[in-house]
């Protein structure tokens, strides 16, 4: 099958397509004949040698994608040939066909396009595990999504609002501000303009927020302590402004608030299918009335998947609003 391989770690230029045996489905898991795969940082720091994959994943980049079953491994009864599911990936994505268990399949509705349906596993389950399992958002709370004009962030702002949850969220510039907005947010602020925690504590009337999902890491670590609400949760779940901050105790400690820190490639399988089994239960339902969805995938283009250098590129400049797709 054709897919894009990596010749040695570094920058875009060092993906290339390639011809490499078709896998076959173990037991549990199901072979699926891709639609499209999505594109998120990992995979960039991926191919830059800074994310290597777990233990038997394989290593071909992708972790999300959409298709349909062709065949399935020993044991499987619940997926048959020719479902159309979303999965979560491993690794492997980026390819004509990929392996995925099925505790981490997700069936696409009828009413959905099956290549943007691509753009939704990896953004769902990390908005869902992370601000709801982990930071356990609820109706009326203040929550503060950074990077609201990202993959997972396009999703979170819609989620958040469907639970009932006053939105704020960043981005860079009026423009993209102004879509997510759009999304169902309720507070845009530019974060190349405005200071981020200054606004949250203005908006709130000085109580900040009840729930922050950060994508930014170090650099971001003071500014969110000094938004967060009493009892407040700071969920970190990237690192593009640095690993390493300095935590002021105090300040954690006299607003009684907690810090989380989550990754979702590396969990056991067993917490991934728990993952999965609740955005089917909660999430996956809002997909499935058509133009009346409460939640929709946000795509930013579909490239052939011979141009994922250029998607890298795009990502990497930050052009991109929503989520990238490589379409075989």
């Amino acid at each position: 099958m054709r897919a894009i391989s990596i010749s040695r770690p570094g920058g875009p230029d060092v993906l290339t397509p390639a011809t490499i045996p078709d896998p076959v489905p173990g037991a549990g898991e199901v072979l699926i004949d891709i639609a499209a795969a999505g594109v998120n940082r990992a995979d960039l720091l991926q191919r830059a040698g800074h994310y290597p994959p777990p233990p038997g994943a394989p290593t071909t980049l992708g972790l999300e994608c959409s298709g349909v079953v062709t065949a399935v491994g020993q044991g499987v009864t619940d997926w048959q040939a020719g479902d159309r599911v979303a999965a979560l990936l491993d690794g492997g994505g980026y390819a004509e066909r990929a392996i995925a268990p099925v505790g981490q399949l997700l069936r696409v509705p009828d009413d959905m396009d099956l290549v943007e349906a691509a753009a939704l596993p990896e953004a769902v389950c990390t908005a869902w595990s992370n601000l709801v399992m982990v930071g356990r958002l609820a109706g009326g709370e203040v929550v503060l999504i950074h990077g609201g004009s990202g993959g997972v962030g396009t999703i979170a702002i819609q989620m958040a609002a469907h639970l009932g949850a006053r939105v704020a969220t960043t981005a860079g510039g009026p423009d993209r501000v102004a879509r997510c907005l759009s999304l169902g947010a309720d507070i845009g602020i530019d974060h190349r303009t405005e200071d981020v925690p200054a606004r949250i504590l203005a908006e709130t009337d000085g109580r900040g927020a009840d729930v922050i999902l950060d994508v930014l890491g170090a650099a971001a670590l003071q500014g969110n302590l000094s938004a967060l609400a009493t009892g407040g949760r700071l969920v970190v779940i990237g690192l593009q402004q640095g690993r390493r901050a300095e935590l002021d105790l105090g300040l954690l400690l006299s607003r009684r608030a907690s810090v989380h820190g989550t990754t979702l490639r590396s969990r056991p399988a067993a917490e991934k299918a728990a993952i999965v089994a609740e955005v089917a239960a909660e999430v996956w339902p809002l997909l499935s009335t058509g133009s009346g969805a409460s939640l929709r995938p946000v795509v930013h283009d579909r490239l052939p998947l011979a141009e994922a250098r250029r998607g890298h590129e795009m990502l990497a400049a930050g052009e991109v609003f929503g989520k990238l797709l490589l379409v075989p």
